[in-house]
């Protein structure tokens, strides 16, 4: 079973208008309200492949609940700890084939808190061969906790797959032992090499870094340009078809899900890009954000290239 962990989940909330009138009133009748994160997302797609799975991280107040509520009719299996504050908001504004978004900080935790999920985890770990982690830290938890987390796995003989951004994914990357795959994106390597990645050239050397020796997959999503992968000594170049985009929102999380898929189920290298690619489409190809439409899986499997250009 896969355990994916949801540090500072939300109610993703969102407005879809034909225009958005500034400092006007703005009426809306088709408002939507999910279990939002980016790990729960994760989650969805792992159940869409069948794939045995757990979602933890904590919750707090009515917003906890309605979060809680929303799985169960969803049927996704979880194990939050609770917390005294508010679960957050995360508001999307859909206008003009834009998307304006409004993110709450979320929930201030507690040092208790934090601590009664850490016994959680520790507990949720014995039952599963693998973690996803993914997302942003709630105020009060220190940049480097995933670090913590990462260790308690490895203790207990679990790889764990990262997906987090800024100084959080910088301090993990510094810890030890190092997750077992990262997804960041090209902004994010700059960041945590500290040095502007500007062309191909460029990307593909920067993860012949040092800093990424230790982690067994790095996998850098293109968007339509497909993605560049560093499994282990090897780099590839992954080249997708052309897709008719629907909804991009948690591509990123439904990649993670099928890369965490095929990890699990022990594929191939190249089975295992492949697989991520896919349900990265397949989710753009929905409206609904974290959903594939599996019966179109095989199809657009057949259509991708995977490719080494290590000596290029």
């Amino acid at each position: 079973m896969i355990l994916t962990i949801t540090m500072n989940p939300s109610i993703d909330i969102s407005y879809p208008l034909g225009k958005l009138v500034i400092d006007r009133v703005n009426r809306i009748n088709n408002v939507s309200k999910t279990a939002g994160g980016k790990g729960l997302n994760v989650t969805r797609v792992l159940r869409q492949l069948n794939e045995p799975v757990k979602a933890s991280g904590m919750l707090g107040g009515d917003f906890g609940q309605f979060v809680r509520k929303h799985l169960d009719e969803e049927g996704i299996n979880h194990d939050f700890s609770q917390i005294r504050s508010e679960t957050r908001n995360s508001i999307a504004i859909l206008h003009e084939g834009n998307q304006t978004e409004i993110l709450e900080g979320g929930p201030e935790i507690r040092e208790n808190e934090l601590n009664t999920f850490f016994e959680t985890y520790k507990r949720l770990l014995k039952e599963v061969n693998l973690v996803t982690i993914s997302g942003s830290l709630p105020k009060g938890v220190k940049k480097d906790y995933y670090s913590t987390l990462i260790e308690e796995a490895d203790r207990q003989n679990t790889k764990t797959i990262l997906d987090t951004s800024g100084e959080t994914l910088a301090k993990s990357l510094q810890g030890n032992p190092k997750p077992y795959l990262i997804k960041p994106n090209e902004e994010e390597i700059s960041q945590v090499l500290g040095h502007k990645i500007n062309t191909s050239v460029d990307l593909k050397n920067a993860l012949k870094s040092d800093l990424f020796d230790d982690i067994e997959w790095v996998v850098v999503s293109l968007g339509k340009d497909g993605a560049l992968v560093k499994h282990k000594k090897t780099i590839y170049k992954i080249d997708i078809p052309s897709i008719e985009v629907i909804n991009p929102v948690g591509s990123g999380d439904a990649t993670l899900a099928g890369l965490t898929y095929g990890i699990s189920n022990r594929r191939t290298p190249e089975e295992i890009m492949r697989v991520g690619m896919v349900t990265g489409m397949l989710n753009a190809m929905n409206q609904k954000t974290g959903h594939i439409d599996v019966q179109r899986f095989n199809e657009l499997f057949t259509q991708i290239s995977v490719n080494k250009i290590n000596n290029e």
